[in-house]
């Protein structure tokens, strides 16, 4: 009996070292180098053209890792929003709770976290149009030096060198909620927007408060820097200055 005891602590053992082994990392074509972790009461979904961490809290995807590659590029396409088809309505805002912002204290416009721009050539376009994907964003942010980077990122992804990012929410100070929001909701104070390929990775943070002129490159941080400022693990990604000049930030 006792021969039989130590063999089956030996097989418990084992069986948690390989779980924990195997689930360790989550794994997608949309952040090929591992995922962020995505936090035990959040939704995970891998849509077809981006992966995200909806965080049921805030209202808002914790982070969204996408692929920026010029097979998705192509025409403007519209914005037509829609809530996810996989969260429940309790999960992330709707369309009506965003009325009424961009011309409220907030100033704010709905931000796509996975850019239309990156995916209007690809057929699962209407995806980041999902108000999972999208947050209050100031319009002089969203206009300005974080669409300005977003234009740096396609401008120098190619077909055999695309880029990788990973973009979210920061929440280190507090925030005027939605007007006409009618529920509880947690509205970010800046963001953070991670770009790497398989040299490695250079990191941006812009707060809400950002001007429209403001030069992204002086938006710089290291990765190291944005673990701090989450509530999750990143992957553990490498300075690349590579990556770095491709995006202009010599």
């Amino acid at each position: 009996m006792k021969k039989l005891i130590n063999a089956l602590k030996k097989i418990a053992i084992v069986v948690t070292l390989f779980s924990t082994s195997a689930f360790s990392d989550i794994l997608s074509v949309h952040c090929p180098l591992a995922c962020p972790e995505s936090p035990p009461k959040n939704d995970l979904i891998f849509a077809h053209i981006y992966a995200l961490s909806n965080n049921p809290i805030t209202k808002f995807a914790d982070w969204v890792a996408y692929e920026v590659n010029p097979i998705n590029f192509g025409p403007s396409t519209g914005r037509i929003w829609k809530t996810d088809p996989l969260l429940s309505d309790n999960e992330t805002l709707e369309a009506n709770d965003y009325k009424g912002a961009n011309s409220s204290v907030l100033e704010a416009d709905r931000g796509h976290q996975a850019p239309l721009a990156s995916f209007a050539g690809s057929q699962y376009w209407y995806e980041v149009n999902y108000l999972s994907n999208i947050t209050p964003q100031d319009k002089d942010l969203n206009q300005g030096a974080w669409k300005n980077l977003e234009d740096a990122i396609r401008d120098s992804s190619s077909y055999k060198k695309p880029l990788y990012v990973i973009t979210g929410p920061l929440f280190t100070k507090k925030m005027p909620d939605l007007p006409k929001a009618d529920e509880s909701h947690v509205i970010p104070s800046g963001y953070f927007k991670i770009v790497y390929d398989q040299s490695g990775a250079t990191a941006f943070v812009m707060q809400q408060n950002s001007n429209r002129k403001d030069n992204y490159c002086l938006k710089k941080l290291p990765v190291s820097s944005i673990q701090a400022l989450v509530n999750f693990q990143l992957p553990n990604l490498q300075p690349s200055k590579e990556v770095s000049n491709r995006l202009g930030c010599n």
